[in-house]
């Protein structure tokens, strides 16, 4: 971060992306561990005859990768923050993570209901203690990574703070260990069902109902990546406190403004500023407010040239 937040003079474009992230860390742990549980609960699904409990590993199998995916990202803005070719540093490729996380969750969880409705027409037999006993090592382990990833240490810099909020690559990967968990969870109900009430078919149900919850949460994690992604115009109470604020001399005019998010918890801002005795560039900067995360600001500034552009000016 400058010295200034608001700088007039030529600087970098890396807004502190080449700084290895808290996340960055947690996720290639959750990664061990997540590898290691798929690998169990895969071959004891097989081994036991539980559709709930291959599926679930299964479902590791696919956050394993996604989590790969999410620890690419986080090399890759990483690496290449200061490269002059992204206009605006690296920041985007958090979200892109984040996107691409949830696009595999989202084709793993119609693979997992097609599977679990494909097994509810053609039960198998279920060997429920072992079964069980796997489901519980499982939960124990998505729990433990979910704690990973969502922990939070007050000790660490301000980007720490940043991350929880705004780091959607982080959200990517600790929805995939959460949907681990919730699928656990499921598994643990459905078996113990199967075992004490005969309602074996409730395995195959459980799968689908943890299919459509875990869909839910990527649906969300799309909308809020692709809106990054294509550029929207941040928050309207962001843009109207920042007009406010440039307005407040009752001479200044905001006549074009555009805010959007080029990293986690990191804007850049551009707008254009009319008024019949300006203040310098800087001046607007001054006024500007702070914790908005605005770390690239470009501001024009004008001057009325009659009073007919005046009058049009302040009628709207």
């Amino acid at each position: 971060m400058h010295s200034h937040p608001y700088p007039s003079v030529r600087h970098d474009h890396t807004f502190g992306q080449d700084r290895r992230r808290p996340g960055e860390s947690r996720t290639v742990m959750v990664i061990g561990l997540t590898a290691t549980m798929m690998v169990v609960e895969i071959a004891a699904g097989i081994a036991f005859g539980s559709m709930v409990l291959l599926a679930d590993g299964l479902h590791m199998a696919s956050h394993a990768v996604a989590l790969c995916v999410n620890v690419f990202a986080y090399v890759y803005a990483r690496r290449y923050a200061g490269d002059p070719r992204y206009s605006f540093g690296t920041g985007k490729v958090n979200a892109l993570g984040g996107f691409s996380g949830a696009v595999l969750l989202a084709v793993f969880c119609l693979l997992m209901a097609a599977e679990s409705f494909e097994r509810l027409l053609h039960p198998v037999a279920i060997v429920f203690d072992q079964a069980i006993l796997v489901a519980v090592i499982g939960l124990v382990v998505n729990g433990l990574s979910a704690a990973i990833l969502g922990a939070r240490h007050t000790h660490e810099d301000e980007l720490e703070v940043h991350d929880h909020h705004h780091d959607h690559n982080l959200r990517s990967a600790y929805l995939h260990v959460l949907a681990d968990a919730l699928t656990s969870v499921f598994a643990i109900a459905a078996l113990l069902a199967g075992k004490y009430l005969g309602l074996s078919w409730m395995d195959p149900v459980m799968g689908f109902v943890g299919a459509v919850l875990v869909g839910r949460w990527s649906v969300g994690l799309l909308r809020s990546t692709s809106l990054i992604l294509l550029d929207r115009q941040g928050s309207e109470d962001a843009r109207k406190e920042i007009e406010q604020c440039i307005q407040s001399d009752g001479d200044s005019k905001v006549t074009d403004l555009h805010l959007w998010c080029i990293g986690p918890g990191i804007f850049s801002l551009v707008m254009t500023v009319v008024a019949r005795d300006p203040a310098t560039p800087d001046e607007y900067r001054e006024r500007l407010p702070k914790g908005r995360g605005l770390a690239h600001v470009s501001i024009e500034v004008q001057r009325h040239a009659d009073e007919a552009q005046e009058r049009l000016l302040y009628e709207h």
